[in-house]
């Protein structure tokens, strides 16, 4: 029988939140893209929580967006309740978060992968990767991928998007089924593939709660949480007036001390403490056993019901995910107010999958000893469809630039949200599934959800995801701020006695002598917008461009302290390190630093700086061992020249 053999520029494994963003970056550059699926049914699905975005989420959707992906625009379609988090802080950890229709959300993105140019979706589990030997680069590379009905597609470059899909395991209580999430089959032959490649793996777990029947649940002993009453949309490309719809309702209720008793009473029996699962879980989303066991001074702790989408009455139960047996759940779930006669629609269970360490990758999200290998999403060890999209659009768009033969694009900690995550992977050893978090990021009051457009849209632009149209409207919108701040800037109101009855009736104090409209901005009682009243010339502006406008003024000292330290940041990445360092004969480096060094290869000193038991002191003796050897080669290129 003959063998099935198809060519392509780029194949991309797996069609989840990374999957998706990889394969429409490839295609949308012109790229001929295969993205496999084990189930088309299966193409951005949400397995777990029914929302995109949160604190920080939010932030890598909209520079997602900002680049040219997918997801904003998406969420934007199919969201049914929309909340900016944390209005009551500063704009740094403001953060939009939307409840989806999850059938919506998936159908959607169905139907703009079906419908994009160089793109074909194929169902069928990827069970080999192709790969040779390069004697230039002294390592493997990718040649193609091999399906298990035993087609071959030759190719130029791989991208790993498979989720928790990889010899996946869901457990509850004692019964362990051998399936990917929500019961769709897992990919059980790649692994061995890629470890006869010499990729590490190790095994992560996540966890899921129950989804209860809507209709066996008493709201009236919840409390209610409303959506925005303006939405602001994900996307940069959204009309703000389209996205202004009627919204559902979410609710808030909480475990108590009989809660508690049932879980205590029944460690012996889930997997976590009976020592079953092998995986290590996230940290900063742990199951309700966990929290239990970890917070035991708290008296109880927050439950969301959540809506899974406008046409099911199935509710999604956040903050309680467990890996506990099917009995003791019920029993847990019916101590809940509101839940005492819940009916279970699917169980709560826990999920252990392969992944890698995501030391083994360049910031491009290239393997390190496999060229033409990228990799995204929690295949890479994090956690969350945000972070997955952000890395699938990275690994896309960098897989893209690898077949056209163009320069890599790479994401620093000092321009992005997407910057961090990505320098956090490959630089630090997690030993848990990575969350993105604001704290994460040194420089949040430049990196707002808000900006995002303005600090990532020419990038996209760049690369080619973003269109003419699109930058040209970021032109203008840019030149709009610019404009208006030095206007404000240059326009000043005397100490009459209309400009002090202003300030006096908004709790201002008077002035003494005349100020400007910028300065009056940065009281805190005063915004932009409660100036229009002295503001005579001010004339009508789109609400992004004041929103920028105001918060610019406002933190103007702050910002520019940011930036300064930003500079400083950026002198340590531009120090790169050579790829064929040999560390060895760096005199006077502790050997942990050694070893560290060895296992990470940074690309540059700021990289190396942040890798964990490289010190100071190691970074120091560095810096020396460079300036030297520099130094000796361009000796050796005047003595050739010679």
């Amino acid at each position: 029988m003959s063998e099935i053999r198809e060519k392509a520029d780029v194949c991309v494994i797996g069609a989840g939140h990374a999957g998706c963003e990889a394969a429409l970056a490839c295609a949308r550059l012109g790229l001929e893209t295969v993205i496999f699926t084990v189930s088309v049914d299966s193409i951005a699905l949400m397995p777990c929580n029914p929302n995109i975005g949160g604190s920080s989420k939010g932030h890598l959707v909209r520079e997602v967006d900002a680049l040219g992906g997918e997801m904003g625009k998406n969420i934007d379609k199919t969201f049914i309740q929309s909340k900016m988090l944390n209005v009551s802080k500063g704009p740094a950890v403001h953060s939009l978060r939307a409840q989806a229709d999850k059938a919506d959300y998936s159908r959607e993105m169905r139907k703009v992968l079906e419908n994009q140019d160089h793109l074909v979706i194929k169902q069928a589990e990827v069970c080999e990767l192709l790969w040779e030997d390069d004697s230039n680069l002294k390592k493997k590379k990718v040649t193609g991928v091999k399906t298990f009905t035993g087609a071959v597609y030759v190719c130029k470059a791989v991208i790993l998007c498979t989720g928790t899909y990889l010899r996946a395991r869901c457990l509850c209580g004692e019964s362990i089924t051998y399936t990917g999430p929500n019961g769709l089959q897992a990919a059980n032959h790649l692994t061995d593939s890629l470890e006869k490649m010499g990729i590490e793996l190790r095994r992560f777990k996540t966890g899921t709660p129950a989804r209860m029947d809507g209709r066996s649940i008493d709201y009236s002993k919840m409390e209610e949480q409303l959506g925005d009453e303006r939405v602001v949309p994900f996307s940069f490309s959204t009309d703000p007036e389209s996205v202004q719809k009627d919204q559902v309702s979410c609710w808030l209720t909480y475990t108590n001390e009989k809660t508690h008793e049932i879980i205590r009473a029944n460690l012996d029996r889930s997997p976590i403490y009976a020592g079953i699962i092998e995986g290590t879980g996230p940290r900063y989303c742990p199951s309700i056993e966990d929290k239990v066991v970890k917070f035991a001074e708290k008296e109880r702790h927050q439950v969301f019901i959540e809506p899974e989408g406008l046409h099911t009455n199935e509710m999604y139960v956040g903050g309680m995910s467990s890996s506990l047996p099917e009995d003791v759940q019920l029993a847990m779930y019916r101590t809940v107010p509101g839940l005492e006669n819940c009916k279970i629609v699917k169980n709560a269970y826990a999920i252990e999958y392969d992944c890698i360490n995501a030391r083994q990758l360049y910031p491009t999200l290239e393997f390190k000893n496999v060229s033409g290998l990228f990799s995204g999403g929690q295949f890479n060890g994090s956690s969350g469809y945000e972070e997955a999209a952000a890395q699938g659009l990275v690994a896309g768009i960098n897989a893209a630039m690898s077949v056209l033969g163009r320069e890599p694009f790479l994401f620093d900690r000092s321009e992005s949200y997407i910057g961090v995550l990505i320098d956090d992977l490959v630089t630090k050893d997690n030993r848990e599934p990575y969350r993105m978090m604001t704290s994460r990021a040194e420089y949040r009051l430049l990196l707002r959800q808000d900006n995002a457009d303005l600090r990532l849209r020419k990038k996209g632009y760049e690369i080619g995801l973003i269109t003419e149209t699109q930058y040209q409207e970021l032109l203008k919108k840019e030149e709009m701020i610019k404009n208006e701040i030095t206007r404000l800037k240059e326009t000043y109101v005397g100490a009459n006695r209309e400009i002090q009855d202003f300030l006096i009736s908004r709790g201002s104090t008077p002035l003494k002598t005349a100020a400007s409209l910028a300065e009056l901005i940065c009281r805190p009682e005063l915004s932009y917008e409660s100036l229009s009243e002295i503001d005579a010339e001010r004339v009508i502006l789109p609400e992004n461009v004041t929103e920028q406008v105001q918060i610019e003024i406002k933190y103007e000292g702050y910002i520019a302290r940011q930036l300064r330290q930003v500079e400083q940041y950026k002198k340590m990445e531009k120090k790169l390190i050579p790829v064929d360092i040999d560390y060895d004969k760096v005199s006077s480096l502790r050997l942990e630093a050694r070893q560290k060094l060895k296992l990470f290869q940074p690309v540059s000193i700021g990289q190396a700086s942040r890798i964990s038991g490289v010190s100071p002191a190691d970074i120091s003796v560095l810096l020396v061992y460079l300036e030297h050897y520099n130094r000796s080669l361009i000796r050796e290129d005047s003595s050739e020249r010679l």
